[in-house]
């Protein structure tokens, strides 16, 4: 029987929303082949949907199955594609009967005992999800608070297999993830460091003063110890506080690449990077055949 579902793929900090088609066959050995371009990790998935579903007590298919990743010429990566396969698996054999999952976006790593792991890039899927006009998106559990910061969309966070099922099939009943962003957004702007800690630098500290004022570059040289960077870690606490639209397109950035603290829904302090003097170009802007950030 053929299922589907909807769930997302990052294309750099960007999401898009693809189909995660299941058809399990009635006769064929027992292999499941997933296509689409999946990555390393998107191919492993069959393995640990496998041991997840028999591990939450339910009954892998005997018979030969295909998932396709659409779009196929997108190449996908990362492993949140797990939850929805082996959601479809079930849908597939007849183990879950849902009416509202294609009102769902589904992501979620599986551990082999059904437990749903946290993945990167949240905040785009919610986004995403609610620009394409769904009614919702069921995440990993530790992930519920960075999604639900987008208004408009109802998040569930689950923390296994049998959660998700139970939630799609209407026998277990979850409420959404609600945050205040507003009290949220106030707390996270709060900085560990301070520019009033560094004593002494007087000539410094008013040219980055000045820098910082008039939104202009500066260039600090001087021999190791001197304190450099210590007072640029510092120049961001007398930067212009980060509005919304900024905090969520940089929490964007963090949260692509797994920079994102565990349960952090936002970043609302002006990030400071220091790369190495011998980082390339590419390095540091970022790019690639699959853009990422530098």
């Amino acid at each position: 029987m053929l299922a589907r579902l909807h769930s997302v793929t990052l294309e750099g900090i960007n999401g898009l929303i693809c189909e995660v088609e299941v058809d399990v066959a009635r006769g064929g050995f027992d292999k499941t082949v997933v296509v689409g371009l999946p990555d390393t990790a998107g191919k492993e998935s069959s393995e640990r949907v496998r041991s997840a579903i028999v591990n939450c007590g339910y009954k892998y298919p005997k018979t030969q199955s295909l998932v396709n990743l659409a779009p196929a010429d997108v190449k996908k990566e990362g492993p949140a594609f797990d939850l929805p396969i082996a959601l479809g698996m079930l849908l597939g054999t007849g183990a879950l009967q849902s009416e509202i999952v294609r009102d769902y976006v589904v992501v979620g790593e599986l551990a082999l005992d059904g437990r749903v792991r946290p993945v990167n890039g949240v905040l785009s899927m919610a986004m995403t999800a609610k620009a394409s006009g769904f009614k919702g998106i069921i995440v990993p559990l530790d992930n519920a608070a960075e999604a639900a910061v987008v208004d408009g969309i109802e998040v569930y966070g689950v923390g296994s297999l049998s959660q998700a099922a139970g939630f799609l099939s209407g026998q277990l009943s979850l409420e959404p993830t609600c945050v205040d962003i507003e009290e949220i957004f106030k707390v996270a702007r709060s900085y560990d460091v301070d520019f009033a800690d560094v004593k002494g630098q007087e000539s410094v500290k008013r040219a980055l003063t000045i820098a910082a004022a008039g939104g202009h570059n500066i260039m600090m040289i001087g021999p190791p110890g001197a304190g450099k960077t210590m007072l640029s870690q510092r120049l961001a606490t007398i930067l212009p506080a980060l509005s919304l639209d900024e905090s969520l397109e940089t929490t964007q950035i963090y949260s692509s690449v797994g920079l994102l603290g565990r349960g952090k829904a936002l970043l609302a302090t002006r990030p400071v990077r220091m790369p190495h003097h011998s980082a390339s170009g590419p390095a540091l802007v970022g790019g690639g055949t699959n853009p990422r950030p530098g």
